[in-house]
């Protein structure tokens, strides 16, 4: 990517995000605290796309900063991705959730809600050009591969993707920390489906 086209890429991020704070094409923007979009390089080869900001990242405005986010950090840490070079997003723009007493507990966005966002991902997904999608959860998947995938069924598989760019689709960090039993086995496992991925998210050599 030339310096033009790279240049003009991060002014359409910096104007996406902008009009995100403005959406309100479905009825969670009336309640968050703010939309969150993605972060990262333009340029970025792999683009991590997660379902919906949670309470830390939708009163931070950054994505993947709570618990899942600290999850997918060591995950990182361990394949040797460096976060600053991946593209990090989610498929939802705002955060969803009922609360129980003060606490503000996740929803999962309905499919209607999933594809009123769904021009946003697009839109950061032209503007990055990334190489590679990995998908993180079914809310994700949706979004990118409609109903051609399961995540349960084709973890740890590649699919042909929105611009033609492979998709890599696993579980959602969220998953592993809800799991009850053997909870370093589901997260090894997990590890061992993004790892697929390691040509994209490996550094270049310098």
């Amino acid at each position: 990517m030339d310096s033009g086209t790279h240049e003009a890429a991060q002014q359409i991020l910096k104007r996406l995000d902008r009009s995100l704070q403005q959406c309100r094409e479905c009825p969670i923007g009336e309640h968050a605290t703010q939309a969150v979009a993605g972060a990262g390089p333009v340029g970025a080869k792999l683009m991590i796309v997660g379902e919906q900001p949670g309470n830390e990242e939708d009163l931070q405005g950054r994505p993947f900063v709570g618990p899942a986010g600290r999850l997918l950090d060591r995950a990182l840490a361990e394949l040797r991705w460096p976060r600053e070079r991946i593209f990090v997003t989610n498929a939802v723009k705002h955060f969803k959730f009922e609360l129980r007493g003060k606490r503000r507990m996740h929803k999962t966005p309905a499919q209607r809600e999933t594809a009123a966002c769904r021009h946003w991902l697009d839109d950061e997904i032209g503007a990055v050009s990334p190489a590679a999608l990995i998908a993180l959860g079914a809310t994700a998947t949706r979004s990118l591969l409609g109903t051609k995938a399961s995540v349960m069924r084709d973890r740890g598989h590649w699919f042909d993707g929105p611009r033609g760019i492979p998709v890599l689709v696993t579980l959602h960090p969220a998953a592993i920390l809800r799991a009850e039993r053997d909870g370093e086995a589901a997260y090894r496992d997990w590890v061992a489906d993004l790892s697929e991925a390691d040509r994209y998210g490996q550094a270049d050599d310098d």
